[in-house]
């Protein structure tokens, strides 16, 4: 059973890898054989969070800085991800999120967060996908949300961009699936990150939303290892397409 499991000789990109989400990602394919090549727009050149967990678990890091809202930059990131090993794992997690009403949500703050959260991550897994099919193998993982299934308040481009994610998810497996290439993603729920911090230091919505969760608490960023472990690893080869809900039962409720 073991083996289902095992990414040893892999090589995983982890967009968003600095904190949150992305580093508990990061620190779970690491934990599980990977290499991990972790990228952000803010990351240190050397002696990161993520640097040191990937590497303390024996695995060998490599770090590149870029912004996911320069489209240049992503090209980029492709050409020097494939530079230091052939890609076998792309983790799509980078993003943003930005609140007004919809009424006051400006062109300039719609437009960065599709970049970041939907046209970015096209433009990279197209890039690294391609390859991964002439290869005939690969794992593609987007971080969905939970706003790919529901609407939200004050996030409309948020959701767009995540809703957008949850149909690029299927669309893509839908050409890549016969060629050994699994396209999947995990919707995270109410995760106890700097994203949410908003929402947590409001008693209102926090009490809210803790009433709405089965689980009863937060989830945990290193809530999300266990899933991405799966849909990176044989355990999962026959899997595409899918959203995975990590959510303590909040679409349930």
């Amino acid at each position: 059973m073991s083996t289902l499991f095992d990414l040893t000789g892999r090589t995983a990109l982890v967009t968003g890898a600095r904190r949150g989400i992305g580093l508990a990602m990061a620190e779970a394919l690491a934990s599980a054989g990977a290499d991990v090549i972790g990228v952000s727009a803010q990351l240190e050149p050397e002696g990161s969070e993520v640097q040191r967990r990937v590497e303390a678990a024996g695995r060998r890091f490599t770090g590149i800085r870029t912004d996911l809202g320069d489209r240049a930059a992503v090209y980029r990131l492709a050409e020097e991800a494939e530079a230091v090993a052939p890609v076998d794992i792309l983790v799509n997690n980078g993003g943003t999120i930005a609140r007004a009403p919809a009424a006051e949500h400006p062109d300039e703050m719609w437009d960065r967060v599709v970049q970041v959260n939907l046209s970015s991550q096209f433009v990279l897994t197209r890039e690294i996908g391609r390859r991964m099919v002439d290869r005939g193998r690969g794992k593609v993982i987007f971080t969905a949300s939970l706003l790919s299934f529901q609407g939200g308040i004050n996030v409309a481009s948020y959701t767009a961009a995540k809703s957008g994610l949850a149909g690029l998810t299927k669309a893509l497996s839908n050409e890549w699936a016969g060629h050994g290439v699994n396209v999947n993603a995990i919707a995270p729920g109410y995760i106890a990150t700097d994203n949410t911090q908003a929402l947590r230091d409001d008693p209102v919505r926090n009490d809210a939303i803790l009433g709405r969760i089965p689980a009863g608490r937060w989830g945990r960023a290193d809530d999300l290892a266990g899933a991405t472990v799966f849909l990176a690893a044989a355990a999962s080869d026959y899997v595409h397409g899918a959203v995975l809900p990590v959510d303590g039962g909040w679409l349930g409720r």
